[in-house]
């Protein structure tokens, strides 16, 4: 257990201090802003989707915790040429991780890197930052033009 907290801090920071994909992409097919009022963490996720219904690329800019900012940058590496369906089943899967009780033994089948954010769900408050590059690109795909928001401020 010891090694995988630090794995999961080894990986956090090193996504924070560096983050991949993190610029806004101008030709992006697709975009959505993400927004938790109760930290601040505010991102746009950028995504660019071919004819054949694959994402070519994500990317995304803006502000936010080690947390936010490790999950959008983990993100935006593992669905890159994913088909849209396999990247809501990695939505579902990721989401599944991180709210899953902490007693029981995560399913972290096909997330590969993202396996270390299963620390996530012993701090539930931490939750929503882990999923707002996720809930921002699920937002992106759908093409509503809303901001989504992980948290309310009432």
């Amino acid at each position: 257990m010891d090694d995988l907290r630090e794995l999961y801090q080894a990986t956090i920071l090193g996504h924070n201090k560096k983050p991949r994909n993190f610029r806004v992409m101008e030709d992006a097919s697709h975009e959505a802003d993400g927004h938790n009022p109760l930290c601040g963490d505010q991102f746009t996720v950028y995504a660019r989707v071919d004819g054949e219904g694959h994402l070519e690329e994500v990317t995304f800019k803006g502000s936010g915790c080690a947390i936010s900012k490790a999950s959008a940058s983990l993100m935006s590496d593992h669905v890159k040429g994913k088909a849209l369906e396999e990247v809501q089943a990695d939505f579902d899967r990721f989401h599944e991780l991180v709210t899953s009780p902490p007693g029981e033994e995560p399913d972290i089948e096909g997330l590969g890197k993202l396996a270390v954010f299963a620390g996530v769900r012993e701090y539930p408050v931490r939750v929503k930052c882990a999923t707002l590059a996720w809930h921002a690109l699920r937002a992106a795909l759908e093409g509503d033009g809303s901001t989504i928001r992980t948290a309310k401020t009432e």
